[in-house]
């Protein structure tokens, strides 16, 4: 991932968590559902030319890079937050055994548009 697409202080704000003994517990889920969102989207996400460029130049760029407009980045960070508040609210399995993977719907409905086509 090349950016930081949601900082702590804005999940803690899309939490209303006003303290902070609960950041590092946040900053996981929150590091998971950025990780889950990219592997929805099926490519890495850049917001600059230049950091793709740096990317490239680095060999960690993956196929099918999302250099995103502010309007998709702001669909990228909501489908990220929906589902950090997803994780956050339910923060233990509800079927024992049962790993899901699955986004919640508002967060693919954010993320569909800049999927990978053929993802």
């Amino acid at each position: 991932m090349a950016i930081e697409l949601v900082t702590l202080a804005q999940a803690k704000a899309h939490l209303r968590v006003r303290h902070d003994h609960e950041d590092s517990d946040i900053q996981l889920k929150l590091n998971a559902a950025t990780r889950m969102a990219i592997v929805y989207l099926d490519r890495d996400v850049y917001e600059s030319q230049a950091a793709l460029d740096a990317a490239i130049a680095a060999g960690a760029a993956r196929p099918y890079p999302l250099l995103v407009t502010d309007d998709d980045m702001d669909m990228v960070r909501a489908g990220i937050l929906l589902t950090l508040g997803d994780l956050f609210a339910n923060r233990e399995e509800v079927v024992t055994g049962t790993i899901t993977s699955q986004l919640p719907t508002g967060a693919k409905a954010c993320l569909r548009p800049l999927r990978r086509l053929g993802a």
